[in-house]
This record gives C-alpha cells, structure tokens and sequence, in this order.
C-alpha cells in the first residue's frame, strides 16, 4: 500500500495568510493515516450536572408517549435541536433526605445518606463526578470545574438540625471528608482558567505569577507541617 498523502503544518498556512488567526482543523494538517482521535483535534468529552435545589414541577419535566417520538414537555422544549441526542431518565431513587436541605444536596452526586453530625467530623460521599474526572478529566486543565449561584461558604455549625454546613456549602466531594469549594464570580473562575487581564500576554503573566506564588506558599505550608500532628498533616496535605 501507498500513502501518497501530505501533512500540511498549521504555520504554513499561517505564513501564506500572512495573519494571526483562530484557525480551524483542516483535513489535510491530520497526518496521513492517523486516526483522529489521536491527533489534536480529538474532541474532549464533557460531563455536566445541574442541581436545581428546589425541585422542578415534574409534569412540566417528564416527557409524554412512547419511547421514541415523544413530545417534550415545556421545560424540556429548549433542547427540541438536540432531542435524537437526549435521553429522560425518571424513576430513579435516592438516599433518603429526612425533609432536610443539607442532606439532599450532600447525597445528590454521593448516592449516600450523609453523616448526621454538625462538627468538624462531616462525612458524606466522593461525588459521581470526581470519579468521572479521573477517567475522562486527566487530558484537560482542570479535571473539574465547580461552580454556583449562591455563596453558602460563610456558614458554620450547624445549617440543618443536627447536619454541618458542609453538606450545604457545595454539591463536591473529592473524598468522603473533603469537600470541594464553589466558585460564584464569573470573572474569577475566567481568571482562573485563562488568567487575569484584558490581553493574552496579561494573562499569561498573571498565570506565571500565580505559579510562582503558589510555590511559595508550599515552602511555607512545608514548614508549617512539621510542628502538626498526623490527623493535621492528613488534612493539610488534601
């Protein structure tokens, strides 16, 4: 067999076009005989949860009819494009939540009943998408990105009867005892994935900036470490 076919680099094209471009994958810059998904425009996968803390009216959620040809019912009707690519799955149970906020948000994505407890020893679950992050997340800057709405973080104790804050200040659990925090800012979880500033280059200096400031507080963090007991050093390392 022959292969007579030709890479073309990506800078060629740049020099003929004699300007900066978002340029888009063409078909001849794949190597010949290479698969795309090894090339770097294989598509990353995605996995996105949506918590909607109060529920959603589930006549207006839950389509209608047969299993395929469906109706959408109105909630659902914004994904009407994409309804050959959408699967509705109802009936599904959960751990029991006793009426209680704390623990239907700490066992939404843990699929466990959160310890009841409003002291520092919180244990509830690590959380569905943590574990799809470290298969599928490991390719990308971030394995996970946790965002919200609301600011819940500046509540202590007890925020349910008898249940910490914890459960209720993030729907994220790296570990059963380690909860992830969640970002509100826009403009903050935009700094933190492309830097802050106005330009590329701005960016960039804030990104090298943050490196160089994270590795100091490391060496801070390492000294700090060695007048802790081990439950302590445990926790500083997560």
């Amino acid at each position: 067999m022959f292969i007579s076919r030709k890479s073309l680099a990506r800078r060629t094209f740049l020099r003929a076009a004699g300007a900066t471009l978002a340029l888009p994958l063409l078909d001849s810059m794949i190597p010949a005989a290479t698969a795309m998904a090894k090339t770097a425009a294989a598509p990353q996968r995605r996995l996105g949860f949506v918590y909607i803390p109060h529920g959603v009216i589930m006549d207006d959620w839950t389509p209608q009819g047969a299993a395929t040809g469906f109706e959408l019912p109105p909630i659902l009707k914004p994904l009407e494009p994409f309804r050959d690519s959408l699967v509705v799955i109802s009936n599904l149970s959960a751990p029991p939540s006793n009426g209680s906020h704390a623990t239907a948000s700490g066992g939404w994505l843990t699929g466990t009943s959160p310890k009841r407890t409003d002291g520092p020893d919180f244990r509830a679950g690590t959380t569905l998408d943590q574990l799809v992050a470290r298969s599928i997340g490991q390719d990308t800057t971030f394995p996970s990105i946790e965002v919200a709405t609301e600011d819940f973080t500046g509540l202590v104790g007890a925020c349910d009867p008898g249940y910490s804050c914890a459960y209720m200040n993030t729907l994220n659990w790296q570990t059963p005892t380690t909860p992830l925090p969640m970002e509100i800012n826009p403009r903050t979880l935009f700094d933190r994935m492309f830097g802050g500033g106005n330009t590329r280059e701005e960016r960039l200096t804030r990104m090298r900036t943050d490196r160089s400031v994270l590795d100091l507080v490391k060496a801070d963090l390492a000294d700090l470490s060695s007048d802790l007991g081990q439950i302590d050093k445990a926790r500083l390392d997560e």
